[in-house]
């Protein structure tokens, strides 16, 4: 079985260690840990990644931006 958590390093308790071993119980079990680079998993598919070029570029010429009044958020 093959199976892949992604959550904060704040979020490891005693509950995710108490699910991990009722999911594998009695199996021997590797664990890899490595901090997840946001821009590059995004950056992996193409759609994202046009998508993100296309806003970096809106965000540089100052055009296409939404104003949000936070006063008027709920």
């Amino acid at each position: 079985m093959h199976t892949t958590y992604r959550l904060n390093a704040s979020e490891l308790d005693q509950d995710f260690l108490d699910a991990l071993k009722a999911t594998f119980k009695g199996k021997e079990i590797e664990i890899v840990v490595y901090e997840v680079d946001e821009t590059a998993y995004l950056m992996a598919s193409e759609a994202n990644r046009k998508r993100l070029l296309k806003a970096m570029e809106n965000i540089k010429n100052r055009s296409n931006l939404i104003e949000v009044d936070i006063e008027n958020l709920e």
